[in-house]
């Protein structure tokens, strides 16, 4: 139900607000998805996090109450496939540069024949409750495909990319982008302002919701909002440990 919710507002263009999953501690996991937050983001890119602990912060988020999307470590439908069939409300497709990558990573998700998926959903069908027939032909569509645009390849195809059948969503990585520029770190440089006007006027007309996986500042944020990005993500669970626990020490040092 939960992530039925979060379907509507992608379509209805409604703010989406996450954060994201670096530990992979159940428990964690459970405790900030009881928050509040519409959507968490558990990320297998830059972090340990993979096989079973992935499916156990699944079931944490969903416990908690929160729909999770997983980002791949790279386009690739073999690391796809389990995440697919561990039941993930949407999948994340890292360092997508042209629009045969798009569709590329949305062959993964497809049953042949229009992709190169492979049958065994196991926790993405509840085991079985979920007949076969009804899970191929309507119930695995519900996991959102996600781009990521975070190369400047990616912003000069992007009219292109937008284009592919099958992407729900992009997000857009300011630091990846910024470094396939030679300027890494530097994401708020006025260049990569501009770039990121570009990017956001392209899939402002394609109609597709897009976002940005970024810090807490009220300015940038709202930079954001202004371009139409309506899917922010902002911190890790690591960071907002770190920075309530270093508020806590803070303030018993003054008392």
């Amino acid at each position: 139900m939960k992530n039925e919710a979060l379907i509507k507002k992608l379509e209805n263009k409604e703010m989406i607000y996450g954060t994201l999953i670096c530990i992979g501690d159940m428990t964690v996991t459970e405790c900030i998805s009881s928050v509040g937050f519409d959507l968490l983001w558990i990320d297998c890119e830059h972090t340990p996090i993979s096989g079973v602990t992935l499916q156990n912060s699944l079931i944490a988020a969903h416990s908690g109450g929160t729909p999770a999307w997983v980002r791949i470590p790279w386009n690739d439908p073999v690391l796809a496939k389990p995440v697919l069939d561990m039941g993930a409300d949407g999948i994340i497709f890292p360092y997508v540069r042209s629009a045969d990558d798009a569709r590329r990573a949305v062959a993964a998700c497809e049953y042949p024949p229009a992709g190169v998926r492979g049958f065994g959903p196991m926790r993405a069908s509840m085991y079985g409750e979920v007949p076969q027939m009804e899970f191929v032909t309507k119930t695995y569509r519900e996991c959102r495909r996600v781009i990521q645009i975070e190369h400047i390849d990616a912003v000069n195809d992007l009219e292109n990319i937008v284009k592919v059948d099958g992407v729900d969503a992009f997000i857009i990585g300011p630091n990846d982008l910024s470094g396939s520029l030679g300027m890494i770190g530097q994401v708020k440089a006025p260049e990569m302002i501009e770039i990121y006007k570009k990017a956001a006027a392209v899939l402002r007309e394609s109609g597709k919701p897009f976002g940005v996986a970024t810090f807490c500042d009220e300015e940038w944020l709202r930079m954001w909002k202004d371009l139409g990005a309506t899917i922010i993500f902002v911190g890790c669970d690591y960071g907002l440990v770190h920075d309530a626990a270093k508020q806590t020490l803070e303030g018993m040092r003054k008392i």
